[in-house]
């Protein structure tokens, strides 16, 4: 692949163009990850209104019908339920481990199979969470783990 970068005072506004003889997985993942760099979320903390980067998530939780998110700097509350978050982000690398959890693949650091075809996940903040059985499969073909 090759990567090819103008820089021109005279460009009005930033522009990505790609050019390609077919969209392959590798490429569809590039521009997913472009994408996620303008998305962005709500969340509350302490009665205050926060906007993050959606790429700042590692994992989103829900607990006592309220849906948390969890980033390296802290953890939020938000309104949306956990399937509408995972709607939203099912294109940028989150899954679903558990009826209450999405982790971003890219944060999952490793992998440990446990009792009943569960696996423990450590994520990259040193969190862990348990795949259900019902998930764990599909979790080990995105990570191409057999």
């Amino acid at each position: 692949m090759k990567i090819k970068i103008n820089i021109d005072d005279s460009f009005q506004e930033d522009e990505i163009i790609i050019n390609s003889r077919r969209l392959t997985p590798e490429l569809e993942r590039a521009i997913n990850a472009l994408r996620l760099i303008e998305q962005q979320m709500s969340v509350i903390k302490n009665n205050e209104v926060f906007i993050i980067d959606v790429a700042s998530i590692i994992y989103c939780e829900s607990v006592d019908r309220k849906t948390f998110v969890y980033t390296s700097e802290s953890c939020y509350e938000t309104k949306f339920r956990l399937y509408e978050i995972e709607e939203q982000l099912s294109s940028f690398d989150f899954i679903r481990t558990s009826k209450s959890s999405l982790v971003r693949l890219k944060y999952i650091r490793s992998v440990k199979v446990e009792l009943n075809h569960k696996l423990r996940l450590t994520l990259e903040n040193g969190e862990q969470l348990i795949v259900s059985r019902s998930y764990s499969e599909q979790l080990k073909q995105r990570l191409g783990v057999k």
